[in-house]
């Protein structure tokens, strides 16, 4: 009974699928949080290059 249990192993390969998409996940997140403030500060002075501030008052 034990044996047979033990050799079965339709339910390894989702595990498997399952941790590697884990890893992913992880992964993707650790980019977009570092790449995240890069990229915020790049956009900032696109827009603030497109719209300049209006001149000051006479």
């Amino acid at each position: 009974m034990f044996s047979k249990f033990f050799k079965d192993e339709s339910g390894a390969t989702a595990i498997e699928y399952g941790i590697l998409a884990a890893f992913i996940s992880v992964v993707i997140i650790g980019v977009v949080t570092t790449l995240g403030e890069q990229l915020q500060v790049v956009f900032q002075s696109v827009i603030d290059a497109l719209d300049p501030p209006p001149p000051p008052p006479k």
